[in-house]
Order: C-alpha cells, then sequence, then structure tokens
C-alpha cells in the first residue's frame, strides 16, 4: 500500500546480467547514492530492499539489493515502481518542485479560466508534462514552458497561458 509519506522516484525496466542486478530507470531528480534502501512496490506492497551496489551510465541505473542474487529473484521485480521516504528527499530552493507535490493543484488558464486539477506528470527531465484533466479530454502542457506563468504551493494553483486553439488539439 503507498502512502502520503512516500514518493515515487522510477521503475525497474529489466533484469541485468546473471547475479540479481536490475537497471532501473529515475527520476533526474533524485540522487540515489545518497539513499541506502529503498522501497519496492510488489504485490501492492511497499518492501524494503538495501541497496548493495549501483553505477549510473546515462539514464539508466544498474543497482544491486541484498539477497536478490539470482535473475529469476530480479526477474519478479521487473516493472515495479522504486519509492523512498518524502523526509528523505531534500529541500528545494525557492520556485523548485518535486513531480508529485503538484498532482492535485488547479490549473487556471489566463484566457479560458479554470481548466481542472493535475492528474500526473510524465516523462523525465526537460520532457516531463503535466496531464491536466480538462472535462473529458487531457491536456498535456510542458513542465519546463513558457505556457507556465506561476506556480502558487501554499495555494495549490497553477497559471498557464494557453495560445489560441491549444484546447482543441
Amino acid at each position: 500500500m503507498i502512502t502520503d509519506d512516500y514518493f515515487k522516484i522510477g521503475y525497474i525496466s529489466k533484469t541485468h546480467g546473471l547475479k540479481g542486478e536490475v537497471t532501473a530507470v529515475l527520476e533526474n531528480e533524485v540522487e540515489l547514492p545518497l539513499t541506502t534502501s529503498v522501497f519496492i512496490l510488489l504485490d501492492d506492497s511497499l518492501v524494503p530492499y538495501a541497496i548493495q551496489s549501483i553505477s549510473d551510465r546515462g539514464d539508466k541505473s544498474f543497482i544491486k539489493f541484498d539477497q536478490v542474487d539470482t535473475q529469476e529473484q530480479a526477474g519478479k521485480m521487473k516493472g515495479c515502481g522504486i519509492y523512498v521516504p518524502k523526509a528523505t528527499r531534500p529541500k528545494l530552493k525557492r520556485g523548485q518542485f518535486y513531480n508529485d507535490e503538484l498532482i492535485g493543484f488547479s490549473a487556471e488558464d489566463e484566457t479560458f479560466g479554470m481548466l481542472g486539477y493535475i492528474a500526473d506528470i510524465q516523462g523525465t527531465g526537460l520532457n516531463k508534462r503535466m496531464i491536466i484533466q480538462y472535462g473529458e479530454k487531457e491536456i498535456l502542457v510542458p513542465v519546463h514552458s513558457p505556457l507556465i506563468k506561476s506556480i502558487n504551493k501554499s495555494l495549490r494553483k497553477i497559471k498557464l497561458n494557453l495560445p489560441e486553439g491549444y484546447l482543441d488539439i
């Protein structure tokens, strides 16, 4: 069971090698080497795993967990989310935010008014997009975009300035 005390930092994409290593895709805002253990979402439960070793190559991380010693054991983790307690993440500077902090914010456009609420954040790096539930459809807005005019954490509101026709796509 996932609680509000944890946040997703990535997922396990596949096994790596024959000795229980996995390939993980992590959000770029996470510095996993500072963490000694993580939680893997297995069968709707967060299970703690100690990290034995980790190496980064490009946008992928290769992780060896304690007590995961075979390809079969690692294979059971394929597709599973990787979580850490929110209390362990560093405080961000003013104007910065973690993806999960935006979920549930209201999205308002300067011209069209209230659009809806942010349902999710997808992608990584400069390709992150907010998914805003707008009536029966979803609007995708790049997180690193001139379309975003302001983000107010205390009011849980994002102001946008969408170009004409953006909602018709």
